[in-house]
């Protein structure tokens, strides 16, 4: 849904409700790169899945996991305990 730069991409939870509404999603699996290779979720990623899950389930769309992917590896919020 959208790029970002070399350390910032910006996600708007309402920007992600709303594509979900036009596909009328019932979940969501959230994914995005790290570029650096190292797959562990930052705190403004937990932050921001956070933010997406608390708005999705207003509009009744569960959120599955957040899966981060890196070079090294992939890492799930959901595994984490992190959602």
């Amino acid at each position: 849904m959208n790029r970002g730069t070399v350390d910032h991409a910006p996600v708007y939870p309402r920007e992600v409700a709303r594509r979900a509404l036009e596909l009328s999603a019932s979940a969501l699996i959230l994914v995005h790169n790290h570029p650096s290779g190292d797959p562990q979720p930052s705190t403004a990623d937990v932050d921001m899945t956070r933010q997406v899950v608390d708005a999705a389930r207003v509009l009744r769309i569960a959120v599955h996991d957040h899966l981060v992917v890196g070079r090294n590896g992939t890492a799930s919020l959901k595994a984490l305990g992190l959602i």
